[in-house]
């Protein structure tokens, strides 16, 4: 259940609108924020808080936001995660209905906040508190800053080791447990004690959101199958120990506890050990998992999933347990630190049984729990999964299955990595870049049917004043997030305009567009200062990046794919605003990087200023130049049709095999093999979309389920941007070409592949989209059903008769 003011920015969003009810939102009629005297400022202290309340006489609603991170049950069953993030200065609040929660008599309303403050990509610096209130009918049940039976108690959760290492450099710590008997018994028993700990309020200025993106999924994922078994012990002869930048480089522009003042450090301990597998192991699933000490069990989820791990562990004697984890195996094992990340749970636990759970959420196919010391049963090992709930709706079939693999793990990929933003991936960083936003961004309605997360991006990027740490100007390359060391991607920065332009399409919401006008001219004059007497863009500061591959190299001194994707985003200003002065100049652009980069054959990827003054065109080029310039408007397969040809025909998968070209640098997934089938979509090539999709994902899928960062398996296998072949899928093959929910406009475009029959389902804010066709001897016969009052054009490209069916 929401307040008026939630539901109606959220009806507004949903249907198209702004978010620009955001200064009038006051959600709190009693609760202060409060937290526990003289502590705020702590680094990484976990702190509970409980109110006792009876059930009211209707509808029930604890509503509450936090720093930096809650967790909140009702009579010791979890309730909900959050907040969603939102902009420093604003606190997005969440309502969530407990009114089936609520049991006769006194009821535990529990919240456990953890406050970090410490900058990251993930959540933002800012001072710890909790802000809740328990209302009912109107009436005010419990909330934060009363005192008595209306108020939260409030108590440090030294269970939880406060001096550890970050989990990563982009996220904030690890987690460390030395759990206590009945450990929990304060979130579940109202009769059980809590140190209530002395609380105060503070007086800080805040500003609150609705939480505006969809509701957490929490499904519960059981019953892995244990695939590996095993010994660990000590190995005296490990060397170069593995020191993550986020142990060793602890300072203000990344703040943490230094190496010396940490309690424990797992990351290292943990090398310290070799595991002995056993190799008559045959996989099995079973209920229970029995470990003695020194022993390991590698378990598999089946799928990358990202969500809290959850596990019963029975200790007849005390001992400590450590969960490893990781997205894939190698050689038969789990690398916790493949990724760059400090993938490692560890709990210290006296005799007797315990119901665990993490508190932060990570992504993992492969879980490997080690016994280091005493005896232990494990038991109801799950994954408690927090993803996006929306995604249900839509569906796509075909009579390959290998596509419909493709759909399923681009819906899971997407699903973990949008909660209440685009993320990049939902395990290293969990944070809002831009780029990855743009191509994430166009899933969303697809799959969800509205602009809801979206409008949430753009109303984080709108309202604060500035961006600490950035030059003015200059937008954060992910965000919600802090950048103390000053680092930013003016590339980045560009593909937000571009991304900006195709928000208006998907929303018709101008006056969030039309507030942004300020900062993306700011923008603009920021670029200013480095455009050279041609007018391009020269010694960019920062960090250029143009995508995961030889490309990164070549960035300096004119890099002309940065100039492309610079034209391209003069362009979409200039028709958002009505500029003409924008386009002009990024058609001079456009012309300056003909004359200069195309040296008859490729695109050239850049020029280096000589001593004399002069500008010296390299003899560099990569993949994914050729690909800026025809995404941006620098080439047309008209205008330059032998490279077109080049491409389309001799570059794409299989030229990792057969590589005619081997002085141009491959691309990678991120994002040369994505822009690749964008220009092949253009070109209508349906059926070399569907095969070349297969030939760059089904190893994926079949791997992990969801969809890779990089061609390999060294980074992030769970990337938000590769969930766009949904949107591939529904465009290219089932022939939902274009879907303008604003303007309730549907054009179909059936192609030639080598399908037998297509169908799917796609949400809109007026009702689903369903479509359908299948081939036969006489033609292709179609059905499609739209929502009332939208107006359905089609195209016939497939050559063979197109027939409507009923």
């Amino acid at each position: 259940m929401r307040n008026v003011m939630t539901m109606l920015c959220l009806s507004v969003i949903a249907t198209g609108g702004s978010a620009a009810c955001a200064d009038d939102y006051q959600p709190f009629t009693a609760a202060r924020a409060i937290w526990p005297a003289g502590r705020a400022l702590e680094k990484n202290l976990q702190v509970g808080f409980r109110a006792v309340v009876r059930g009211g006489d209707g509808p029930t609603v604890l509503r509450l936001t936090a720093s930096t991170l809650y967790r909140a049950s009702v009579n010791g069953r979890q309730l909900g995660y959050g907040p969603a993030r939102g902009p420093h200065g604003w606190y997005r609040v969440d309502e969530w209905d407990i009114t089936k929660s609520l049991k006769p008599g006194p009821n535990v309303v529990a919240v456990e906040v953890a406050g970090y403050n410490v900058n990251s990509y993930y959540t933002i610096d800012q001072p710890s508190f909790l802000q809740a209130e328990v209302v009912t009918g109107g009436r005010l049940l419990a909330a934060t800053g009363k005192t008595g039976q209306n108020g939260f108690a409030a108590a440090p959760l030294s269970e939880r080791v406060q001096r550890v290492q970050r989990y990563s450099f982009q996220r904030p710590f690890s987690e460390v447990y030395r759990v206590r008997p009945d450990h929990d018994r304060w979130k579940s028993d109202p009769k059980a004690k809590l140190e209530a700990a002395a609380c105060e309020t503070d007086s800080v200025t805040r500003r609150y959101l609705p939480r505006v993106s969809p509701w957490p999924d929490f499904t519960l994922r059981k019953q892995p199958v244990v695939v590996g078994r095993g010994a660990v012990e000590p190995d005296p002869g490990v060397k170069n120990l593995w020191k993550d930048r986020s142990l060793t480089a602890i300072s203000e522009k990344l703040k943490g506890y230094p190496e010396s003042e940490l309690e424990i450090i797992p990351s290292i301990d943990m090398q310290k050990l070799k595991s002995r597998p056993d190799p008559t192991v045959s996989p099995e699933r079973a209920s229970k998992v029995e470990l003695a000490a020194r022993r390991f069990a590698i378990l598999d989820f089946g799928l990358n999933d990202t969500g809290f791990l959850c596990a019963t562990v029975t200790c007849p004697e005390p001992a400590m347990v450590v969960f490893a984890f990781d997205e894939v195996m190698r050689e038969g094992d789990v690398d916790f630190k493949r990724l760059g990340c400090v993938n490692l749970i560890h709990y210290e636990l006296p005799a007797g049984t315990y119901r665990l759970e993490s508190f932060e959420p990570y992504t993992f196919r492969y879980l490997k729990a080690i016994a280091l010391k005493g005896n232990c049963v494990l038991s109801d090992v799950a994954i408690r999964e927090y993803g996006c709930s929306e995604v249900n709706r839509a569906q796509f079939r075909c009579s390959d299955p290998k596509l419909e693999k493709l759909f399923a793990a681009g819906v899971q990929t997407f699903r973990q990595n949008v909660v209440d933003l685009f993320t990049d991936c939902p395990s290293r960083e969990r944070a809002g870049w831009l780029c990855d936003s743009f191509f994430t961004a166009r899933v969303a309605p697809d799959l969800c049917g509205n602009t809801a997360v979206e409008s949430a991006m753009m109303q984080n990027f709108r309202l604060p004043e500035k961006f600490a740490f950035l030059p003015p100007g200059m937008l954060p390359m992910c965000y919600p997030a802090d950048h103390n060391d000053g680092v930013y991607i003016a590339n980045w920065a560009l593909w937000f305009v571009v991304q900006l332009e195709e928000y208006l399409q998907r929303s018709g919401d101008l006056a969030t567009v039309d507030a942004l006008k300020p900062r993306v001219l700011a923008l603009f004059e920021w670029f200013k200062q480095y455009q050279n007497l041609d007018g391009l863009l020269e010694k960019v500061p920062g960090w250029v990046f143009i995508e995961w591959s030889d490309a990164n190299k070549y960035v300096q001194d004119v890099n002309y794919p940065s100039n492309m994707l610079y034209a391209g985003a003069l362009s979409a200003a200039g028709r958002l605003y009505k500029m003409d002065d924008l386009t002009e100049k990024a058609d001079a652009i456009r012309a300056t990087i003909r004359q200069q980069a195309f040296d008859g054959q490729w695109f050239l990827d850049n020029a280096l200023r000589k001593p004399d003054g002069g500008l010296a065109t390299t003899r560099n080029h990569t993949e994914v130049c050729q690909y800026y310039a025809f995404q941006f408007g620098v080439a047309t397969p008209k205008t330059y049709p032998a490279l077109w040809r080049t491409l389309r025909d001799k570059f794409g998968p299989k030229r990792a095999k057969n590589n005619p070209f081997p002085d141009v640098a491959t691309a990678n997934s991120f994002i040369g093999n994505m822009l690749r089938i964008e220009l092949l979509s253009r070109e209508g090539m349906s059926q070399q979309i569907l095969d070349e999709s297969r030939d760059y994902l089904l190893y994926m899928a079949d791997r992990t389920g969801t969809l890779w960062e990089n061609t390999g398996d060294y980074a992030s296998c769970n990337h938000g941007f590769a969930s766009h072949i949904c949107h591939t899928l529904y465009r290219d093959v089932l022939g939902a070409r274009e879907i303008d929910r604003v303007n309730k406009r549907i054009r179909l475009r059936f192609a030639p592949v080598s399908l037998e029959w297509c169908d799917g389902m796609i949400p809109t804010p007026d009702g689903p989209i369903t479509l359908k066709w299948h081939r036969s001897a006489a033609g292709i016969t179609y059905t499609c059903k739209a929502p009332t009052g939208y107006k359905v054009e089609v195209e016939n490209a497939t050559g063979l008769p197109l027939a409507k069916g009923r």
